[in-house]
C-alpha cells in the first residue's frame, strides 16, 4: 500500500509526503495550518519536513 513508499523512519520532504497523500499543496499547508495534518519540523533555513511517523500515523487514521 502507500505505507511501503515512505522509510521506515526519518524524514520526509512534501513532493514525498504528496506521493502518499495525494492533495494538492496549497490543500496541504491549510491542512497544516488548521491541524487536520501534522505540523512539519525545520531541518534548515530553507527546508521544511515531517516525522514518517506523523504521515503514517495520518494515513492510518483515515484507513480506519
Amino acid at each position: 500500500m502507500r505505507n511501503q513508499i515512505l522509510p521506515e523512519t526519518g524524514f520526509v520532504r512534501l513532493p514525498e509526503v504528496l506521493r502518499v497523500f495525494p492533495v494538492s499543496k496549497s490543500t496541504w499547508w491549510a491542512g497544516v495550518k488548521e491541524g487536520r495534518y501534522p505540523k512539519p519540523v525545520k531541518l534548515g533555513p530553507k527546508m521544511t519536513a515531517w516525522r514518517v511517523e506523523d504521515i503514517r500515523a495520518l494515513i492510518e487514521g483515515l484507513n480506519v
